[in-house]
C-alpha cells in the first residue's frame, strides 16, 4: 500500500489581540499580528500587523501589510503596503511601496528595483535562511 503524501503548505501564524510577545520569530509561512510583539520577525511569506497589532523591533519579509503601529526597521522583499490607520517609525528598505492617504510614516526609505536596493536585500534574505 503507497502512502499518499500531501505537498506542505505554509502555515499561517497568528499573535492575538491583548497578547504580548517578546523575543525573535522566524516562520516559512505568513504572519499575522493584532498583539504586540517586541523583537524581530523573519518570514518567508506575508506579515500582516492588524489595527489593534504593535511592533518595535525589526520586520524582514518577503510582503506586508500594515494597518497598526509599527516603531521598526522594516525590509520587504517585494511590496510594502501602508493602510490608512497604520503609522510606522522606522527606516524602510522594499522594492515596491504603497501608502493609503492617513498613514502616518517617519524614518527614510530606500526603494525600487535599484542594484543597491537588490543587494541588500539579496544579503539580508541569506541571512534568514542560514
Amino acid at each position: 500500500m503507497s502512502k499518499t503524501t500531501m505537498p506542505e503548505t505554509p502555515s499561517v501564524n497568528l499573535i492575538g489581540s491583548g497578547t504580548d510577545i517578546t523575543g525573535d520569530i522566524q516562520s516559512n509561512g505568513d504572519f499575522r499580528i493584532d498583539g504586540t510583539l517586541k523583537g524581530t520577525i523573519r518570514s518567508s511569506g506575508k506579515v500582516v500587523v492588524g489595527s489593534t497589532g504593535r511592533v518595535e523591533g525589526e520586520i524582514i519579509c518577503q510582503n506586508a501589510d500594515i494597518s497598526g503601529e509599527v516603531k521598526a526597521h522594516l525590509t520587504v522583499y517585494e511590496l510594502l503596503s501602508l493602510k490608512a490607520s497604520a503609522v510606522v517609525s522606522g527606516d524602510i528598505l522594499t522594492n515596491k511601496l504603497a501608502i493609503e492617504p492617513g498613514a502616518i510614516f517617519t524614518g527614510a526609505c530606500t526603494m525600487g528595483n535599484h542594484e543597491a536596493v537588490n543587494e541588500k536585500i539579496s544579503y539580508q534574505a541569506e541571512s534568514i535562511s542560514a
